[in-house]
């Protein structure tokens, strides 16, 4: 079996290439792949050679965590049928390249437990289960607390304030210093943290990414109050102590979705309580992948970019 995919060989060193499959095995689907996203997050410090050594990591690899596509086959005994429509969370079917990710791709064979069945209508908005997952995961779970303040207007920090919304709690604030990215809120405020002279949040959650954030985060929270950390950040987390110090301030870190949050995030988007519209910005044509991926790390337009792949080989 051979796959059209996405291949990173080295940092800046990306182009769309013919790979080998490995055989499924009996608990294994074949997925033909309708979309995949480009993640600004991780994918990008692959793609610019920026990130820190991480498990599985290596060049050349098939990037991509976020797909949704057709299930082309499956065993008998599988709970999946021929032409369920699936999110797949990425695969690591290829021969000759690293799947650390491996959504990108045409086909790809993977295992039935990773593999989500959804709703055909969410069409190329089935690949932002991951992120919303994500974003999920960060709030969900004993001890966790919704946010008030959220840094950051992306895809990641629009679905934790939708969450928020969704839960029924007090709308949160979300900052952001890029004018354009303050639209597409319903039900929450967008501002200038210029504008800001609030500092008693109780939860401010962190989604830009930015190391360079967190001393000033940590003066504007109540005493006690506590900061998450749901970006990815290469550079090293640095504070001064006396501020966190006379605050108490309390640090967690969001780290990936779990299988049950998945479900339970597929649940809110099926029953319409948590919407996924408007945050696909772009989309291109998979023999396009260069230039896309180019566009999806450098314009500030783009909040996620989608990898069309109905007419790839």
């Amino acid at each position: 079996m051979q796959t059209t995919a996405v291949i990173l060989k080295g940092p800046r060193d990306l182009c769309l290439d013919t790979l080998d499959i490995k055989a499924p095995a009996a608990d294994d689907l074949v997925v033909q792949i309708t979309h995949s996203g480009i993640s600004t997050g991780t994918e990008k410090l692959f793609w610019s050679g920026e990130m820190p050594p991480f498990p599985g990591m290596g060049y050349p690899l098939v990037p991509g965590y976020e797909a949704t596509g057709e299930v082309m086959e499956a065993a008998a005994s599988s709970p999946f049928n021929v032409g369920d429509t699936v999110f797949v969370p990425g695969a690591s079917c290829y021969e000759g390249a690293f799947g650390l990710f491996g959504g990108a791709a045409r086909l790809l064979v993977s295992a039935e437990d990773r593999v989500t069945k959804i709703d055909a209508g969410l069409g190329a908005q089935g690949a932002l289960l991951a992120l919303a997952a994500t974003a999920r995961h960060a709030m969900a779970g004993q001890g966790k607390t919704v946010p008030d303040l959220i840094v950051g207007h992306g895809v990641l920090g629009r679905l934790l304030a939708r969450l928020t919304v969704a839960a029924g709690a007090p709308a949160p604030t979300v900052w952001d210093t890029n004018p354009a990215r303050r639209d597409g809120a319903v039900g929450y405020d967008v501002i200038d943290p210029d504008t800001d002279d609030r500092r008693d949040y109780t939860s401010i959650y962190d989604a830009s990414g930015s190391a360079a954030v967190l001393p000033s985060l940590i003066g504007r929270i109540a005493k006690g109050g506590e900061i998450v950390l749901a970006g990815f950040y290469t550079d090293t987390i640095s504070f001064a102590f006396p501020p966190a110090f006379m605050k108490e301030a309390r640090f967690r870190i969001a780290a990936e979705w779990t299988k049950g949050d998945l479900t339970a995030t597929r649940a809110l988007v099926e029953s319409g309580a948590l919407s996924l519209g408007g945050l696909i910005t772009h989309t291109s044509q998979a023999a396009d992948a260069p230039r896309a991926y180019e566009t999806a790390f450098s314009d500030p337009t783009c909040l996620k970019m989608m990898l069309n792949w109905k007419d790839a080989s």
